[in-house]
């Protein structure tokens, strides 16, 4: 099945990412997903940086298309001018690819009070001037395309803030909305109460909402994103429980599938953030009862 027709069907919806090999052959990543095939919807591609070089994301896209996985080309768009973002969309297209993941890094704004606020922010301008083109076949400068091209638009938003979510982000989803936007996907989830107060808002939005959920595997990991991605990311009972367990994999996976238990009734889906795992990915899925 389809990405666009799960969501669409109101299935619950299980994606998860992958990381550009640099080394790697493609072939065993693909044998290493044969164990959950038909279990994720959708596969997005993270492009992995080293030393200034890029991996080829859309390359690894086109395998996921060819072994016969949904493949999400994900991209930035704030960092990237409108014919570049068009020829990359355009290349996507040509691979087979019919899903996109759009946001950017963290950006900042200031509220009323001076404090710094901060969301995933998508310059939905740039990318529907981006998506019109494409889908009348033609290049920025007019000229024409050999084909036409349209993509399920995903864009990501940030799910942390409860029910306080800031009014800019509020109209921010709106504007992916009215671009005919197929879905949200959230920053990862670990506390289901506050993430439940964010649903009430975005709820009304209208759009299927997607929240990730990342395997973590030991206690550094939680420490390590807490001082380095967010502060209190990952709450400390979690922690905790990786720290003082005797079997970390299994108290890994318990976290994890207590958490997908507490989101099937609240949003349409879970992206999973395997960080290396994909081996494992099956364990999890498994225990979380996603089939």
């Amino acid at each position: 099945m389809k990405l666009k027709e799960a969501l669409e069907k109101k299935k619950f919806t299980v994606t998860s990412e992958i990381q550009t090999p640099f080394d790697e052959d493609p072939a065993s990543l693909m044998k290493a997903l044969e164990s959950v095939r038909e279990r994720v919807d959708g596969f997005s591609v993270v492009e992995t940086e080293i030393n200034g070089v890029v991996g080829d994301s859309i390359k690894i896209c086109k395998e996921l298309q060819n072994n016969r996985f949904e493949a999400v080309y994900r991209t930035t768009i704030r960092d990237k001018s409108r014919p570049q973002l068009l020829k990359d969309l355009a290349l996507a297209h040509k691979s087979g690819v019919e899903n996109i993941l759009t946001f950017t890094e963290f950006y900042r704004i200031s509220g009323d009070s001076l404090q710094e606020m901060m969301f995933f922010h998508v310059d939905s301008g740039k990318l529907q001037s981006v998506l019109e083109h494409l889908s009348e076949g033609r290049n920025v400068d007019g000229h024409e395309l050999p084909s036409k091209a349209s993509f399920l638009v995903g864009a990501g938003v940030d799910s942390r803030w409860g029910s306080d979510v800031p009014s800019m982000e509020l109209k921010e989803m709106e504007s992916m909305r009215e671009l005919g936007t197929g879905f949200f996907l959230t920053t990862p989830v670990f506390e289901i109460d506050r993430f439940e107060k964010f649903m009430r808002q975005a709820k009304q939005i209208g759009v299927p909402v997607i929240a990730e959920v990342m395997i973590l595997k030991t206690a550094g990991m939680g420490s390590f994103m807490n001082r380095h991605v967010n502060p209190n990311m990952v709450p400390e009972h979690v922690i905790r429980k990786l720290a003082k367990s005797t079997d970390r994999q299994k108290s890994s996976i318990e976290i994890f599938a207590e958490t997908v238990k507490g989101l099937k009734e609240i949003c349409q889906g879970v992206h999973i953030i395997t960080i290396g795992a994909e081996s494992k990915l099956k364990l999890y899925l498994d225990a979380a009862k996603l089939y």
